[in-house]
């Protein structure tokens, strides 16, 4: 299989973060690059070398996920501030707010219809929400420590979830349950994705591992040790032959899931990979990490229609559908090591040929005293404060904007900081704010200390009450043979 496949190449590299990028996803039509980072922002890198990048502003922490809806109008974000913000992805940059969880949301996922996200939090919970009509649908609450990643079936029916309580679990989505629960994890297992069949589910793990289920028959399939360090991320091919996943010992790797083994090790990042991601095409692929860069490869591992591939699988609504020849199995053994017959590839990527495109920087300032007056919020019912009984839900921006960011393109590039012309605020008072802004994040900080040192305590104290429930249980059982010892004796007597 590797002998027909053309080597990955480096095709760009985008610089315009200032901390490390946690996250990134291609839009369906191909043309723009999402990534957020511990910058707090969020980036919409078009991948037109002539067009402008956009830079959105909004979050108050990390932003640790980001997902393009499947029609392109809309790109779902989760930070460390609790909330998840619905952006368009055009020099608009207005966004819609999800006072989502009570702690960090570590991921977000639209359905393949577009009309459900899916959330997953360090509260322990997994929230689906209704995208068009902006309301709380559910929670799924059986995870016992944070939730990392959640991911809808590709006909939506199964959502995965998996997180630090070292379990990957199956919930049904009509009756709300808990199906299936992996526990074959020797740490916190850190993310999972369904294939393009949504026949099998993979999972990676702090321990380094990677490991594909059926999960039409809950057998392990295969099992990846492939990368020396935790696995952060990783995306299935849209053929669903392949796998790439990014790691902390700061490389990429491809798998090739139908012959079982290690084909490609990619050196582009310096320092832990934390994100990455395949386009809709499967001809790109983009990883991102704490060297603070965005690279997008290039590659063209198969020539088949997946467009075409994958709108059959969405018509596949039977309970046990039959195997499609994309479904996985395993060809070898199920444990699989690093070969020497892997390719490395070594990209020197600052000598990529490419000019760093013009940011324009959109919504929020975190220094503006009236920012917000783009942003308007839902909460979960549970979570939400009393509000006054005239008050409106809020809408989606309108889809025009999409044209009126094409337009905007066709304008001659240049470099705008929209922020200073919008907001004259003087050095003294920034200085202040910006001082203001560390000390809140000092005390955010010792909240999540708190909320971590908390959560270690409930599980002691649910230890011991498990403890004390067996001890009176043997009490009682101890009570009832002394007791039946004495009627035992008295009738002797």
């Amino acid at each position: 299989m590797a002998s027909v496949l053309e080597d990955p190449t480096l095709a760009r590299h985008f610089k315009g973060h200032k901390d490390a990028v946690t996250c990134a996803d291609f839009s369906p039509n191909n043309k723009q690059l999402a990534s957020g980072s511990s910058d707090k922002t969020l980036m919409i890198w078009n991948l037109n070398p002539k067009s402008r990048a956009f830079r959105f502003v909004g979050h108050q922490d990390i932003v640790t996920s980001v997902h393009f809806s499947p029609s392109g109008e809309l790109v779902a974000s989760g930070s460390r501030d609790k909330t998840v913000r619905l952006w368009t992805p055009n020099i608009k940059g207005e966004s819609t707010m999800f006072k989502a969880h009570t702690a960090t949301v570590r991921s977000v996922s639209f359905s393949a219809d577009g009309q459900r996200l899916v959330t997953a939090s360090d509260d322990k919970s997994v929230k689906v929400w209704g995208v068009h009509r902006q309301k709380f649908i559910y929670s799924l609450n059986q995870h016992t420590n944070w939730v990392r990643c959640a991911r809808f079936s590709p006909d939506g029916r199964l959502v995965a979830s998996c997180g630090d309580d070292r379990t990957v679990r199956l919930w049904d989505t009509s009756t709300r349950l808990c199906i299936n629960t992996f526990t074959d994890y020797g740490g916190p297992a850190t993310f999972v994705d369904f294939n393009s069949s949504g026949t099998c589910i993979a999972s990676s793990g702090a321990d380094n591992t990677l490991k594909i289920w059926d999960i039409r028959t809950n057998k392990l399939l295969q099992h990846y040790q492939v990368h020396s360090a935790a696995i952060n991320s990783f995306s299935f091919h849209p053929s669903g032959n392949y796998l790439i996943s990014g790691s902390s010992d700061s490389t990429v790797k491809i798998v090739d899931l139908l012959e079982g083994r290690l084909i490609y090790t990619l050196h582009g990042h310096k320092g832990p990979v934390l994100a990455v991601a395949f386009s809709r095409e499967g001809d790109l692929f983009a990883s991102g990490g704490c060297d603070c860069q965005v690279l997008m490869w290039k590659t063209n591992f198969d020539a088949l229609n997946y467009r075409e591939m994958l709108s059959r699988h969405r018509k596949r609504v039977t309970p046990d559908p039959p195997p499609h020849l994309s479904d996985i199995f395993p060809r070898s053994p199920h444990l699989h090591l690093p070969h020497d017959s892997a390719v490395q590839i070594n990209p020197v990527v600052a000598d990529v040929h490419s000019v760093h495109p013009h940011v324009v920087e959109v919504g929020e300032d975190p220094f503006d005293l009236g920012a917000g007056r783009h942003t308007r919020g839902i909460t979960d019912p549970s979570e939400r404060p009393s509000t006054s009984a005239g008050h409106q839900p809020a809408t989606f921006t309108d889809t025009r904007h999409r044209e009126e960011a094409v337009e905007e393109e066709d304008l001659e590039p240049g470099v705008t900081d929209l922020q200073e012309e919008r907001f004259g605020t003087s050095p003294a008072l920034r200085s202040t704010l910006e001082h203001i802004v560390q000390q809140l994040d000092i005390l955010t900080q010792t909240v999540a200390v708190l909320e971590e040192r908390l959560t270690l305590t409930e599980d002691k104290l649910r230890d011991c009450l498990d403890n004390q429930t067996v001890i009176l249980e043997q009490m009682q059982q101890r009570d009832e043979s002394h007791k039946e010892i004495r009627g035992a004796e008295g009738r002797a007597v």
